[in-house]
């Protein structure tokens, strides 16, 4: 046997391949799924606490702060594996989906909330006074004139954090989620060949290039340009 069929079996065995891709097709329905829910949550959540930020109210920072920062230092395995298995100590009891949801999501908020922070930053103090010269409240100024200007300078970095984040469903497989890896890992183990990883490999790129290829349209779409 030459070196490639050799390859080619371990990697590309096509009965190997047609057994376990409907399950690999199962996770990746939940790849999706958790994902998706991320972006959400995520990028919610963290353009409400950079909002929150905004008030400049010191107890409120301080503690927004805090959280981020730690949220930001520590692995998300460390969190996913903390929530899952500490959490029923306490009565508590998460499944895998919402355990890696949940801290999926705390984490692209952390990043999230430092980005639009930072955006919300760098507009300029003649918008606010601007805005409020017209009668607008506080609140009314950073809902209608700053946020939308702030938000379409993250545009870049946030994209690419969250892409980066999102691909760590991976992580779910750690705890029993049955997204790709997983799936692709429990074939492999029962068929004793490595072609399930060959396409859970493949269905991560299925996956993300296109994801890819829409944070680069919304980045040329909606990317701030200075007159």
């Amino acid at each position: 046997m030459t070196g490639w069929e050799r390859f080619a079996d371990a990697f590309l065995n096509r009965e190997v391949i047609l057994q376990y891709l409907p399950a690999i097709g199962r996770g990746l329905l939940v790849t999706v799924e958790v994902a998706a829910l991320v972006v959400v949550s995520g990028i919610a959540l963290g353009l409400l606490l950079a909002m929150l930020r905004a008030y400049r109210i010191a107890p409120v920072n301080l503690l927004i702060v805090a959280c981020v920062d730690t949220l930001r230092s520590v692995p998300p395995l460390v969190l996913i594996l903390l929530l899952y298995f500490g959490l029923p100590n306490v009565g508590i009891g998460l499944g895998g989906f919402a355990v890696v949801w949940l801290v999926l999501t705390l984490v692209l908020a952390a990043f999230a909330e430092e980005i639009f922070w930072a955006g919300i930053l760098s507009v300029d103090k003649g918008q606010w006074q601007a805005a409020r010269s017209t009668g607008l409240g506080y609140t009314q100024a950073l809902v209608y004139v700053v946020i939308p200007q702030a938000v379409r300078m993250t545009i870049p970095p946030l994209t690419n954090r969250t892409i980066a984040i999102t691909k760590n469903t991976a992580l779910g497989t750690v705890i029993g989620l049955p997204e790709i890896m997983n799936e692709a890992t429990t074939a492999v183990s029962f068929s004793g060949n490595a072609s399930p990883l060959f396409v859970g490999a493949l269905a991560y790129v299925l996956l993300f290039v296109p994801v890819v290829y829409l944070g680069r349209w919304i980045e040329a779409r909606f990317a701030w340009r200075k007159a």
